[in-house]
């Protein structure tokens, strides 16, 4: 952390702005690799409803920097940015924002990079693969982008409780990828049904998240053998959703994976320089394992 008597006219701030954002660890994995490298810049928590507002705030501030932006903003705040990279305008949802010299707001993405890299270091084979999707919100929308363009899946499913929502991303998806995609409203019996068939299932809801810890979306008994199950959720480190799925004998990948990957792309965008990704690794752990 940041001695408190070095903060000057010159400190770099960034934040991280959602609602709530009292779980987050980006404060203490932004503000450890800060000090590893000795920059003078200083990461807040910021819960926000304005979104509007608080965009207008970086803008007025000298030496903001850059924000990182969780749910549920991560669709709204592109309305306020100056731009977005080409990629993330298609996917619709961005959880980056950066300052640069000239004081216009650049927005981008980092959870769909961060995720696949999650999964392919776990060792998960995705091509020729069916990937149910549960949740279109931000981030999903990242990810299945992502996924879609970056893979050769045999389908992505995709179950959701809004409709409209999931339905836009459907048409996205369709209209900017090559991928096989299929798409239903989330109950009981469409859950049973993907569940099924599903090789790979990403779990993109807040349930299970602090301080609803033990929930679970899927039913225990609608797992079967083989399958592999990423939780985006990384409070707590293993959801409830990850706890049923090991006991079962399922790969699990955490949310936490996601979070250092996207983190680490974020230090270097807000930073221009290489991040301790080792050093912010193991602040996160810390934290999780306690």
């Amino acid at each position: 952390m940041k001695d408190l008597r070095s903060i000057n006219f010159n400190t770099r701030i960034c934040a991280v702005i959602g609602n709530p954002v009292s779980h987050s660890l980006s404060p203490a994995i932004h503000n450890a690799g800060y000090a590893e490298l000795d920059l003078d810049f200083l990461y807040v928590p910021c819960q926000v409803e304005d979104v509007e507002g608080m965009l207008a705030g970086m803008r007025a501030m000298h030496n903001f920097r850059g924000l990182s932006v969780t749910i549920p903003h991560k669709v709204e705040v592109m309305k306020y940015v100056d731009e977005v990279v080409e990629v993330d305008r298609v996917i619709g949802s961005i959880n980056t924002v950066v300052k640069q010299a000239d004081g216009r707001l650049l927005g981008m993405g980092t959870d769909g990079p961060g995720a696949l890299k999650a999964l392919l270091d776990a060792g998960v084979v995705l091509d020729g693969k069916v990937v149910l999707m549960l949740g279109c919100g931000g981030a999903a929308r990242a990810i299945a982008f992502t996924l879609a363009q970056k893979t050769a899946l045999a389908e992505l499913a995709m179950l959701d409780i809004n409709e409209p929502m999931m339905q836009g991303l459907v048409a996205d998806l369709k209209a900017h990828t090559p991928a096989n995609i299929s798409a239903a409203r989330l109950d009981e019996a469409s859950l049973a049904a993907a569940m099924a068939r599903a090789d790979v299932i990403v779990h993109c809801t807040p349930i299970g998240m602090h301080p609803k810890e033990n929930v679970s979306l899927v039913p225990a008994e609608l797992f079967r053998p083989g399958q592999v199950v990423f939780d985006i959720v990384y409070t707590p480190l293993k959801t409830k959703l990850l706890k049923d799925a090991e006991a079962r004998g399922l790969k699990i990948v955490s949310g936490v994976e996601m979070f250092i990957n996207q983190a680490v792309l974020q230090f270097e965008q807000f930073t221009g320089t290489g991040a301790p990704a080792a050093v912010m690794r193991s602040v996160v752990m810390e934290h999780l394992t306690k």
